[in-house]
């Protein structure tokens, strides 16, 4: 098969470990910048043209599409949906992971455990909004945040309050989060590929710091997860329709709790810290599928 990746970066762990993947199966693959593509929208022939040529001949993609470009990005998985070529993961699907609080609504309707969530619209009522998740420590989220960034813990009420002013003042969206103490600054990632968890990790914040996102310097460790931990993972994946994400999620007194449901995640981490060829189980279900 003629298998594209949609990545800005070629020099990505992720990206050349599905290019390896594939090749080793026999498949033609190709990298490919989603913001050089130029989407041609025409009556019953929608067609991507890229540096020299249309991209008429590609037979699926995997989207690495950064949060930065999800916009653009997503319009050209879209494209490659209307020409008919298969995605491990839809536009739209990509579009409600990134959300956070979308994808919080969904979840929630669909009976999955997570933190105590409040989300206002610039209310100045914050001392309300704290105690509506049980009070401080508190978790404050930028809607759009990755790998830890725009993440704060609030641990007094005077903090969270400062917090919730400064966001305001920026025009800033975010969600307030009850504090998971238990779970001791760590959390779990799981790797689901084809509706199934292929590999899971437990993520370890370094000293003194609550985020436990590898790039800010955490540390990994292979983790079998519990029947009601592999639960929430797939059915994380099916409410959103992610048959390739990462799910993140809480241990807490009271059973996992989900964080938030990653549909680019990276393969780095959970690669190394398992010893699992995750990316040989994307190229699978491509090949699954195309059958």
């Amino acid at each position: 098969m003629n298998i594209v990746v949609l990545s800005r970066n070629s020099q990505l762990y992720s990206t050349d470990r599905l290019i390896e993947e594939g090749e080793k199966r026999g498949h033609k693959m190709e990298i490919i910048d989603p913001l050089k593509c130029d989407i041609i929208i025409e009556k019953e022939k929608p067609t991507i043209f890229y540096k020299d040529r249309y991209l008429d001949y590609v037979d699926a993609i995997i989207p690495r599409i950064g949060s930065s470009v999800t916009f653009y990005g997503c319009a050209v998985v879209r494209q490659f949906e209307m020409m008919g070529v298969f995605t491990i993961v839809t536009s739209d699907a990509i579009q409600r992971s990134r959300d956070k609080l979308r994808s919080l609504q969904r979840l929630s309707k669909a009976g999955i455990g997570m933190p105590k969530t409040v989300f206002t619209n610039y209310s100045r009522d914050v001392e309300e909004v704290i105690e509506h998740v049980g009070g401080t420590p508190v978790i404050i989220k930028l809607l759009e945040g990755t790998q830890g960034l725009g993440v704060v813990l609030a641990e007094t009420k005077s903090a969270a309050e400062s917090v919730l002013e400064a966001f305001n003042g920026l025009q800033a969206r975010v969600i307030v989060q009850e504090f998971i103490k238990e779970a001791g600054g760590a959390d779990l990632r799981a790797l689901v590929v084809d509706g199934q968890v292929v590999g899971a990790m437990k993520r370890q914040g370094k000293e003194g710091e609550f985020r436990s996102n590898l790039h800010r310097g955490g540390s990994a460790n292979i983790i079998k997860l519990s029947h009601d931990e592999l639960k929430l993972a797939m059915s994380a994946a099916a409410a959103l329709k992610l048959p390739v994400c990462g799910v993140d999620m809480l241990q807490s007194s009271r059973g996992p709790l989900l964080l938030e449901v990653n549909s680019t995640p990276g393969l780095e981490g959970i690669e190394k810290a398992t010893g699992r060829n995750i990316a040989k189980a994307i190229i699978s279900f491509i090949e699954k599928n195309k059958r």
